[in-house]
């Protein structure tokens, strides 16, 4: 079969090559009538318009360097998503790279992305315990928006979650449900999305007039083992405890096992005092199948992907725009845990 061109969709659809191309390119002031009847032209013949010849001849691209470094963390993996969603109803495409580390193969990546021609570069920061991006990050030369967990020191364009709200939110839930005695479990020691929580968490106790107990911050590793037996631990040296601030997916599934393991229960009510009630950082369907389903702070993943695909088409369309620093707050999501 012959090969549809635009010289066969201005025929059938009776204007100029130009003026398809106009239309293509969403540019120009075209009449809604004649951009109809090239609509109705393509779609009658099939055409398929080779864009990277287009922005070729336009010395523009359509595509957008995505680099993701840890495909095992859900939040980045949902950020991913809600970027990708974005920018293809803009018409954009996403070139994903998944460097190793921060050395030579970054480096490669990012050769990569220059190699093929992409219009910028949005950067999934994943190391919570450094507050400065890689060096081969700092010097790109492309358009660049950052993502990250925690809150960095530089001067880029960042979109970043608000750990210390979430953390104030969850904590001044807790106390107005009644609860006085409150702990925080889970993350190791230097992590920057913990410090930034327990910031949070120590504000409101104090202006509660609450006083933390000693050993009520307990760091861990991450994975379930390891919350289990702080969460026994905690829970054996303090039984006065009602409520758990969980630091992450696995300190909620390891502080379950904890609590039963202290013969306590999961649940909301305070007068109940063989309870402890759980609060989380962000959605887990993989627990919330089972009950009780489990009240978190939203870590607002979807709206970080689509605010910083936004950014991205701002600095795309405004080289100058100045440099610009969102900062997302959490949601509270009550349910039966807490």
């Amino acid at each position: 079969m012959k090969k549809v061109s635009i010289i066969d969709v201005a025929k059938q659809a009776g204007v100029s090559v130009s003026t398809v191309s106009l239309v293509l390119r969403q540019k120009g002031k075209i009449s809604e009538a004649t951009i109809g009847k090239v609509h109705a032209a393509i779609a009658a013949l099939g055409y398929v318009q080779n864009v990277a010849a287009a922005n070729l001849r336009a010395n523009t691209s359509n595509l957008i360097g995505l680099i993701l470094r840890d495909f095992s963390d859900s939040f980045s993996i949902k950020v991913m998503a809600s970027i990708v969603q974005e920018l293809e109803k803009q018409g954009y495409m996403v070139f994903l790279g998944q460097p190793l580390n921060d050395g030579e193969h970054l480096e490669r990546c990012l050769l990569s992305f220059q190699q093929q021609g992409v219009a910028g570069v949005i950067y999934l920061a994943s190391d919570t315990r450094s507050a400065s991006l890689p060096e081969q990050i700092r010097q790109c030369q492309l358009p660049l928006v950052v993502v990250s967990q925690s809150l960095l020191n530089e001067n880029c364009d960042l979109v970043m979650r608000d750990n210390r709200q979430a953390a104030s939110l969850a904590t001044r839930y807790l106390i107005e449900r009644g609860h006085r005695s409150i702990a925080y479990i889970g993350g190791v020691e230097g992590d920057l999305l913990r410090q930034q929580r327990l910031l949070g968490f120590r504000s409101v106790m104090s202006q509660y007039g609450l006083v933390l107990r000693e050993g009520s911050t307990p760091d861990c590793s991450d994975d379930t083992q390891a919350a289990s037996y702080a969460t026994r631990q905690l829970l054996e040296n303090n039984n006065t405890i009602t409520a758990l601030l969980c630091h992450s997916p696995a300190a909620m599934i390891g502080s379950i096992s904890g609590i039963h393991h202290t013969g306590r229960t999961i649940g909301k009510d305070v007068f109940l005092s063989q309870q402890v009630a759980l609060i989380g950082f962000e959605d887990m369907l993989h627990v919330n199948l089972t009950s009780p389903s489990f009240t978190y702070v939203s870590s607002a993943s979807e709206e970080t992907g689509r605010q910083a695909a936004g950014l991205m088409l701002r600095k795309l369309k405004e080289p100058e725009l100045q440099t610009q620093r969102i900062t997302l707050s959490g949601q509270l999501i009550a349910r039966e845990s807490a």
